[in-house]
């Protein structure tokens, strides 16, 4: 009897199990993949508050050869744009961190901005509770947080919220000058004030992985001595504070140096 073909074949629970996890992982994330023959680690990159993806896409240019860059895609906006918006961070950081399990069989370093910060130290606390805590944390532009500003902009009506946006700086501030292009981003914006501000925890619990932060010195959203707070949630010689000229966005104008000094932390 001739045997069935091959794709006519079910896949075994093992195998479907991991094209589920890479299906999920490819929603997920939008891999920077190295020119180097063999990859070494992987940065996954989390982007701030109504961010999207796009903010990382000129680093892999600066990045070392054997690094893969994962931007991650959070659902509410780009090609996700038809997915409900995540407003919990247990939520958000569960499924980012279930996402990359694919990408752990690495090693890997977290990279947040903002927003992005408090996702990537959640994700930190869980991969370290699986045994798989990363590299290094870094954490940009985002007091710790225990000491992050009280804010309700989130229920506010969306002038208000589209000023507290405008507040941190110029970065892709006219997309919302566009009416039909600000419609499709202030779910999201949102949404993700909603994250941020309804997570508070009084008492952060402290990481085995070290942490270095970046801040812009002309951030008057986030002093400094908020941001050198994540000292406290590391290791007694696992901090490093850097900082920059510049605004809430100062990565976009210092992106080469950022990325530069990242990557020499990364090897």
């Amino acid at each position: 009897m001739t045997p069935p073909h091959p794709a006519s074949c079910p896949l075994v629970p093992q195998a479907q199990a991991q094209a589920q996890a890479r299906s999920t992982a490819d929603r997920w994330f939008h891999v920077h993949g190295s020119a180097a023959t063999r990859t070494a680690r992987r940065l996954v990159c989390f982007p701030h508050a109504g961010g999207t993806a796009h903010l990382f896409h000129r680093w892999p240019a600066h990045l070392p050869l054997g690094v893969d860059l994962l931007a991650v895609r959070y659902p509410g906006r780009q090609d996700r744009l038809a997915e409900r918006c995540i407003e919990d961070m247990a939520e958000m950081a569960d499924a980012v961190t279930e996402a990359l399990a694919p990408y752990t069989d690495l090693p890997v370093a977290l990279f947040g901005h903002g927003m992005g910060s408090a996702i990537a130290y959640e994700v930190a606390l869980r991969l370290e509770a699986r045994g798989l805590g990363p590299e290094r944390l870094y954490v940009s532009g985002r007091a710790a947080p225990h000491r992050a500003a009280t804010a309700e902009a989130h229920t506010g009506d969306d002038a208000g919220l589209l000023a507290v946006a405008r507040e941190l700086g110029d970065y892709q501030a006219e997309v919302h000058d566009i009416p039909e292009l600000r419609d499709l981003l202030l779910p999201g914006l949102r949404a993700d004030h909603r994250l941020t501000e309804t997570h508070r925890p009084a008492r952060p619990v402290p990481l085995r992985t070290p942490i270095t932060a970046y801040t812009g010195l002309a951030d008057t959203h986030v002093p400094v001595a908020d941001v050198r707070a994540w000292s406290e949630l590391t290791t007694p010689d696992g901090f490093t504070l850097r900082t920059f000229p510049g605004d809430h966005f100062y990565l976009v104008p210092h992106e080469a140096e950022l990325v530069r000094d990242i990557s020499a932390r990364l090897l």
